[in-house]
């Protein structure tokens, strides 16, 4: 006779949330050190996800990124730059859930404090006209990560308190700064029309493809994440879409990420 969880989908089986996993971002950090014959090095206490890769691809081309030689993922490449006093990390092109969880994972293994996320993201919701930030307090979750550390439920939210922290942070800012929802998705070339307007009816701001998985995660551990949607684009229904903006959106990028650090208590 099979389990009674045997009948559920994989993605809800089995999943078992308050035992510790077997594989951990330790392990694999210590293992990749030993391979590579590097030492342990913390990373900045402030660290970035960028998803698109521009940010770090405009600090580096500024002069201002250098790589992290102690930092051993496998995947990507860390880079440090000072912002107003402030060392920061950053991680660039982590796109998806899947690899923006297991980046995050092991930054917090590191050392990291705070995890920014800046992803580009699709209108859903005519709010503003792009391009613009959304503050992300809550993310539907249709991708698959977030199951992983979560019980299922519609919406992954961001820590209250840190959302309080921020509350009117961006009215000087110079740039727009919303705070709204948005949709996490897997698959972002089956965002059908039906599905947005689904979204729509939800009161959905943008999607994206990461926030959802983050915020669990972050729940989860017990870690500060914060996620903003850099809505960019109208998913390319007009000419002249994904145009994000001076130096790619970097600079717009910038001022959040570093008025976040500021109200966080980094800055």
């Amino acid at each position: 006779m099979s389990a009674p969880e045997d009948d559920l989908p994989p993605i809800l089986a089995h999943k078992h949330f308050g035992s510790a996993s077997a594989f951990t971002p330790e392990s694999l950090l210590r293992e990749a050190r030993r391979q590579k014959a590097a030492p342990v090095a913390r990373v900045p206490k402030v660290c970035l996800l960028d998803p698109d890769g521009d940010i770090v691809r405009q600090l580096k081309a500024d002069g201002r990124a250098e790589r992290h030689d102690g930092w051993v993922c496998y995947h990507t490449d860390l880079y440090v730059f000072e912002e107003n006093g402030l060392t920061m990390g950053a991680v660039g092109c982590a796109v998806g859930s899947s690899f923006a969880v297991l980046v995050a994972e092991e930054l917090f293994a590191s050392g990291c404090e705070l995890l920014i996320s800046v992803t580009s993201s699709g209108r859903i919701v005519p709010a503003a006209r792009p391009p613009y930030f959304i503050l992300i307090d809550r993310a539907l979750r249709d991708e698959g990560t977030s199951y992983h550390y979560m019980r299922p439920s519609d919406w992954s939210e961001a820590s209250s308190e840190l959302l309080d922290r921020l509350d009117h942070a961006f009215d000087s800012a110079g740039v727009t700064v919303l705070r709204g929802a948005t949709w996490t998705t897997d698959a972002p070339f089956r965002e059908t029309e039906e599905a947005i307007e689904a979204m729509k009816r939800r009161g959905i701001l943008a999607v994206e493809m990461e926030a959802a998985a983050l915020y669990a995660f972050a729940a989860a551990r017990e870690r500060s994440v914060v996620c903003f949607a850099h809505v960019t684009n109208q998913m390319g229904r007009i000419e002249g879409d994904f145009e994000k903006g001076e130096a790619n959106g970097t600079a717009d990028a910038m001022k959040v990420i570093r008025r976040t650090a500021e109200r966080l208590g980094y800055l």
